[in-house]
């Protein structure tokens, strides 16, 4: 009896309370730390915070693109001038305006995929600092197999992700642009098949990784319940629309991080969510803004202008839709496997 005694004595010291919030996320880089609220109470007053900050530096981004537009029209519409002219070649006038749109486009478009690649790194390995972390937290609360098959699992897709990304989809934009403005300078239906091909394998090899990730997440156990069933139907729906994975990313998936941070109060996990989406809004504003305004422009050149130069001026557009869909894919994955832990740490 006495041994049973002294053995019961010697467990209740040895308890210790575990909490996820004896854990500590890891800071975010510089350049996002304007975008990062001072410690909110809720995921909702924090969302609100950098939604804020992101409105506040969406005019600057916005000005930013309206010269780049503002060239573009007006190069538009000295080629419609120059078609007007008696005697003027409409071959030689469309393939200068080609070439002037390519020449205006290009450096601004090199910089922002420059911007996409740099922000999915920073994602990834703000990603690899903030998952180690969640994945103690969840373990010391009993859940060990369940954080780490969602570790492994994360950890995996998240670096096939960015290898694809890297190795892929950023040199094949670099081919799909010189692509698009060939086949606008000689009109080769020909290359206009390539193109299409090219973006269709861009598209489908950021859909499939994002499918398989959410099907294993889904076939090992990890979720369940309504909210998981919501992040599963975020994750399918976010590749369409009209502007590749943004559109879901701002309703469907925010959508679920709202209903599982409703589940459970965790302040390594609160802070994550929103250190992921401050590290994606600042490039996404940026990249958003360029690819509103030559939506726009496209629009507008369309009108006075020929068939060839405007053409080219959605594709860019498209090109500008793929990094928004490769950042926004990376953001999403995160999200996702954040809202999983949160979860688990219930």
């Amino acid at each position: 009896m006495k041994r049973i005694i002294i053995l019961i004595f010697i467990v209740i010291t040895l308890i210790q309370p575990v909490n996820a919030a004896d854990f500590e996320a890891p800071t975010v880089p510089d350049y996002a730390q304007s975008f990062m609220p001072q410690e909110p109470q809720t995921f909702g007053e924090g969302l609100l915070y950098i939604l804020k900050e992101a409105i506040r530096n969406f005019q600057p981004a916005i000005t930013d693109a309206l010269k780049v537009c503002g060239i573009l029209i007006t190069t538009c519409l000295l080629i419609s001038l120059l078609e007007t002219i008696p005697g003027a070649n409409t071959k030689v006038t469309s393939l200068v305006g080609t070439i002037t749109v390519a020449i205006v486009l290009l450096q601004s478009t090199n910089s922002f995929i420059s911007l996409g690649s740099e922000t999915v790194t920073q994602l990834s390995e703000y990603g690899k600092l903030l998952l180690p972390v969640m994945t103690a937290a969840v373990a010391a609360q009993g859940s060990a197999s369940m954080s780490a098959t969602l570790y492994a699992g994360t950890a995996i897709f998240d670096a096939l992700l960015c290898h694809i990304i890297a190795a892929f989809i950023v040199p094949m934009l670099y081919v799909y642009l010189c692509v698009c403005i060939t086949g606008s300078a000689i009109k080769e239906n020909a290359l206009n098949k390539l193109r299409d091909i090219i973006k269709w394998l861009m598209t489908w090899s950021l859909k499939l990784v994002l499918y398989v990730f959410t099907g294993y997440i889904t076939v090992s156990g990890v979720i369940s319940g309504t909210a998981d069933a919501a992040a599963v139907k975020a994750a399918k729906l976010t590749i369409s629309g009209v502007v590749p994975i943004v559109g879901g990313i701002l309703s469907d998936a925010s959508e679920t991080v709202l209903i599982s941070t409703a589940i459970v109060k965790n302040s390594v996990g609160i802070y994550g969510l929103l250190a992921i989406i401050s590290i994606w809004i600042g490039p996404f504003i940026q990249t958003g803004a360029q690819y509103l305004m030559l939506k726009i422009t496209s629009a507008v050149c369309c009108i006075f202008t020929e068939k060839q130069p405007t053409k080219l001026l959605q594709d860019f557009c498209g090109a500008m839709g793929m990094v928004l869909a490769m950042t926004g894919t990376v953001c999403l994955l995160l999200l996702i496997s954040m809202v999983c832990f949160m979860k688990g740490a219930a």
